[in-house]
């Protein structure tokens, strides 16, 4: 299985009234972590044609970040079936490496040209060691 890590600061601009990261700012990162694992292993020529969305999100919060720690974010593909691929996402304290979030996000492969749904080709699946 391929993953994929990454680091980010936790500014003022992602917290909430609490002055913890706001769940809308966790499933932001859940994206753009997921849009950076694609871009980082699938190749140009093929991302082209090729559009993923969002079916389904399923999170469970088990710690709060606050300003100024930085969350480690690691993401991979735990399957995919037909058009659709679930991605698992864990967010963690940098410090500590306490869990913040599990979260896993069914994501539905789409042909750019024609919008519907497209199967997920096995060249994918490879570059993506399933």
């Amino acid at each position: 299985m391929e993953t994929y890590e990454s680091e980010i600061e936790v500014l003022p601009a992602h917290l909430d009234d609490l002055d913890h990261v706001n769940n809308v700012q966790y499933v932001q990162w859940m994206q753009d972590v997921a849009k950076a694992h694609w871009n980082s292993v699938v190749p140009v020529d093929l991302r082209k044609n090729m559009i993923w969305v969002v079916r389904n999100h399923n999170i469970t919060y088990k710690k709060a970040a606050v300003l100024g720690q930085t969350v480690r974010v690691r993401t991979y593909i735990a399957e995919n079936r037909g058009y659709l691929s679930k991605r698992v996402v864990q967010m963690y304290l940098k410090t500590t490496d306490a869990l913040l979030i599990d979260a896993v996000t069914e994501w539905c492969l789409l042909d750019a040209t024609t919008l519907r749904p497209k199967k997920v080709p096995e060249v994918i699946s490879s570059l993506f060691k399933l």
